[in-house]
């Protein structure tokens, strides 16, 4: 896992150059003026990166999660927020290509391996986040065709997104209740409220998607009837880690923009980089960072092989690299001095985006109750699974 072979170095340089040339230069711009590129969307699916854990058959590029993990760390370097949203779309793909039937596949999944389609993904609601499972909107079997009626809260891409896979209740309160649903843009009673104005994700939209007697054909049923919320859940493993490296690669940015400023940076006669308190806290950042690689490829390679204990390593890595993300961006900002406050040098914005990586996915005190479960669980104080399912995706997605 730790030793590169030349095939998994060269996935790892082709992300790195990409986002050097195309959303690093770019990346400040974009946030200040909210522009969403798809036309660069486009250009990173060329190279494989719309559908990188997608089977081949229907356009994928069949790569492993460690392999998505290194990608995305290298996407973010150059833009935390679109490489967030290309997180976003592959976990959409992975939805339709695992779960759905081969019409489904062969009709949507090509699409968005190219991007010449966008995906979005729609559990949250205005009044269910962390308790994914207490979602309102519903779908009632009517003939051939379900008709959906709702509201989807913090979605990222829609209005944007031609393919929306969603999550409607078709049945009882709980999870059991809750099916998924692949709607197309242009079904009609489909709307989007206003770009919502945020701290940070900028360059990627974010809105409401709203549900007024939507009505599409029960062929657009993905996996059966009551399995949504499995469904949902599935995703979100692989979503977690693929933000948890969004994390650290915008966070590892920053720290290299860091140890830049302080080598050209002189007071009081000396280089700060020869200040030894400053270097501990760059030894920290170091520290820090790697223990959070290293956790995060731990848990993708768990995810790859299907281990028992998944979703807790899942769970682990988010909290624990978005986190740490957010900590080192944070330093490097303050290491600037008054310089990082200023918009030119890209670190306050790496802060910005970085930070809401902590709620999405699954806010962080909810991967705490996911861990926290594992364990009381192996304490024999219960099993895993019992109880209310309580991690559910909060936040833009």
């Amino acid at each position: 896992m730790f030793t590169l072979t030349d095939d998994e170095r060269a996935i790892c340089d082709t992300a790195r150059d990409f986002a050097a040339e195309h959303l690093a230069p770019h990346a400040v711009e974009w946030d200040q003026s909210k522009h969403f590129p798809v036309d660069v969307l486009r250009k990173a699916a060329s190279l494989g990166m719309g559908g990188i854990y997608i089977r081949e058959d229907v356009g994928g590029s069949e790569l492993t999660r460690v392999d998505a993990a290194r990608i995305f760390e290298q996407l973010a370097k150059g833009c935390p927020s679109i490489a967030a949203y290309i997180s976003i779309h592959n976990m959409v793909t992975w939805m339709i290509d695992r779960f759905g039937t081969e019409e489904q596949r062969h009709a949507f999944v090509p699409g968005l391996c190219s991007m010449d389609q966008l995906g979005s993904y729609c559990l949250t609601e205005p009044g269910a986040g962390s308790d994914a499972a207490a979602l309102s909107t519903r779908a009632v079997r009517d003939g051939d065709d379900f008709v959906l009626n709702g509201v989807k809260q913090f979605i990222s891409g829609a209005g944007t997104s031609d393919v929306y896979v969603v999550m409607a209740r078709t049945g009882e309160g709980g999870p059991r209740g809750i099916s998924a649903f692949i709607v197309p843009k242009g079904a009609p009673g489909l709307s989007f409220g206003p770009n919502e104005v945020k701290m940070g994700w900028n360059a990627q939209p974010t809105r409401q998607v709203i549900f007024e007697d939507v009505r599409v054909p029960a062929a657009n049923l993905l996996g059966a009837e009551g399995g949504g919320f499995r469904i949902a859940m599935a995703g979100l493993n692989g979503g977690r880690l693929n933000i948890a490296a969004c994390s650290v690669g915008g966070a590892q940015t920053a720290l290299d923009r860091a140890v830049a400023y302080l080598a050209d940076r002189k007071a009081f006669g000396a280089s700060l980089l020869d200040s030894q308190a400053l270097q501990f806290q760059l030894a920290d950042m170091r520290t820090e960072l790697e223990a959070a690689r290293t956790l995060l490829w731990r848990a993708a390679a768990a995810l790859e092989e299907g281990a028992p204990d998944v979703v807790e390593l899942c769970a682990m890595a988010k909290r624990f690299a978005t986190d740490t993300g957010f900590e080192v961006a944070n330093r490097a900002l303050q290491l600037h001095g008054g310089y990082g406050y200023l918009a030119e040098y890209g670190i306050e914005k790496i802060v910005r985006d970085l930070r809401v990586h902590q709620i999405l996915e699954g806010s962080n005190e909810i991967m705490r109750v996911v861990i926290a479960r594992s364990v009381v669980a192996g304490a024999g104080h219960g099993k895993p699974g019992h109880g209310k399912p309580g991690h559910g995706k909060q936040g833009a997605a």
